[in-house]
């Protein structure tokens, strides 16, 4: 990897601010991926201080990825329409305030609403930032950089759960918020100093009718999941916005095939790749993207680790992903995207089924060795999955597939999450909610997400042999999980 400082550039005054510029995407992706991860640790402690149950906290998570997942398809339009400058710095401060009325949350249902305004900043901040550096940077130059700009989204994941375990202990839970607040503000002046300011394009009409119809799908098939746990809804009302949510999805699919620019049109699916990688993304992901959810709260709520401890625990599943990416390459040139993926699902779903057997009794060395495994199999799956979804698309399909593959890993990390919520309220229903029958209802929500990815295997399977075989400088695309 090449610091911003060592890029090709010359040294006068216009491309030091380029050097900047790079920094100022890359600390804006890494605000984004870091407050993705650094609520999972300190969950019991906002549940204590907010009169909640830990095992009820997983609207926390959802609200931020599912308001991220709906603000994506609009952000390129946005960028175009306000130009990338100011939707930038309006990021900036909508992620700071966002991080601000979290920290001063008195109730679960009020730091939710929160996480809503923090998410929408989070979701303008990497797509606006990777188009600046699209228009920014010559072509030549474009790959480097924005394998720079990918870099701090791996370590945001990677300090997020011991950092925010840490601040709970030393502090309170609502420093990781906190902490946002003058990064915030002096990325905000440092974007009006140094980002240049295009103008406001010509752009088309916005598709609002379209985009209204996929945000409510969206919208209403996560709430539902939510809805079976943290939420509380019975179940009519919960067949009810799976109904409306399934119909209005429907809706924007007519209505995208009979519009000349739609938000995503019909015929990015006639690309096979693309088509198999988008719903192997969304549903390995629906059983994998749980985790870093469910494990710091196994470790606190039935195994008596601080939320320093749960987040230190953490640390052995990022570092053997960020060590996985250079193995991944090789594998997939000698052994096709389809054997990989196949096998590589299988193994993702085993790791994760593999945690029933997680108890207070468990040898630490045996419990960090599981947690590496299920990091190395589970960063070969995202950096396999994403090249495999792009790899295919000519120039004019780019840009839009790019922000489709966004917005379903957002989508598929919030209803995973969603997902493994209800299925642990309802096996701690079933088997009790005190000591030993908590840790069965984690057991078996382990058993039950494992067996949601394996089943995820059969996507890839479908795979033609010539879109199995990848190029090299496919297998080398830039990855930020």
């Amino acid at each position: 990897m090449t610091p911003p400082s060592s890029l090709p550039l010359p040294t006068d005054p216009q491309q030091q601010s380029l050097r900047i510029l790079l920094w100022l995407v890359a600390v804006g992706f890494f605000m984004q991926t870091l407050d993705a991860t650094i609520v999972n640790t300190a969950l019991p402690a906002m549940a204590r201080s907010l009169g909640e149950s830990p095992l009820r906290m997983q609207s926390v998570v959802v609200a931020y990825s599912l308001t991220m997942a709906m603000l994506i398809p609009a952000s390129g339009w946005m960028a175009d329409r306000f130009g990338t400058r100011r939707v930038y710095v309006a990021a900036i401060l909508l992620f700071v305030l966002g991080s601000v009325l979290c920290a001063m949350a008195p109730s679960l249902s009020m730091l939710v609403a929160a996480r809503v305004v923090q998410g929408a900043g989070g979701a303008l901040l990497l797509p606006v930032g990777r188009l600046v550096v699209l228009k920014t940077f010559p072509r030549e130059r474009f790959l480097q950089a924005m394998s720079f700009v990918a870099i701090p989204g791996l370590i945001g994941p990677l300090i997020g759960p011991t950092l925010g375990g840490w601040l709970v202990e030393v502090v309170s839970w609502h420093w990781i918020f906190l902490i946002n607040v003058p990064v915030g503000i002096v990325g905000a002046l440092a974007t009006l100093r140094y980002m240049p300011g295009q103008p406001a394009a010509a752009v088309p009409r916005f598709d609002l009718a379209g985009y209204l119809m996929l945000a409510f799908g969206m919208v209403a098939l996560s709430l539902a999941l939510d809805g079976l746990s943290g939420l509380g809804l019975r179940q009519a009302s919960v067949l009810v916005l799976m109904i409306f949510g399934l119909a209005s999805l429907t809706a924007y699919w007519l209505h995208a095939l009979r519009r000349p620019d739609p938000l995503f049109s019909p015929s990015l699916f006639q690309v096979g790749s693309l088509r198999i990688g988008l719903l192997g993304n969304l549903f390995s992901r629906l059983g994998s993207s749980c985790m870093p959810f469910l494990i710091p709260l196994l470790l606190q709520v039935t195994m008596g680790y601080s939320p320093a401890q749960a987040g230190m625990m953490m640390l052995p599943v990022a570092i053997a992903s960020m060590s996985m990416k250079r193995l991944t390459t090789p594998l997939i040139l000698r052994y096709g995207y389809r054997r990989v993926l196949v096998v590589n699902t299988g193994l993702v779903g085993l790791t994760m089924a593999s945690f029933m057997l997680a108890s207070p009794g468990q040898p630490l060395a045996l419990r960090i060795l599981q947690l590496a495994l299920f990091g190395a199999v589970n960063s070969m799956q995202f950096t396999a999955m994403n090249t495999l979804t792009l790899k295919d698309l000519g120039p004019a399909m780019a840009s839009s597939g790019n922000s489709l593959l966004s917005m379903v890993q957002m989508l598929a990390m919030g209803m995973g999450v969603a997902a493994a919520g209800a299925v642990l309220a309802a096996f701690t229903a079933y088997f009790g909610g005190d000591g030993l029958q908590t840790l069965q209802a984690f057991h078996a929500t382990f058993v039950c997400m494992g067996l949601i990815t394996v089943a995820s295997a059969g996507i890839f399977w479908q795979l033609a042999a010539d879109e199995s075989r990848p190029t090299r400088t496919e297998a080398e695309m830039p990855d930020a999980g």
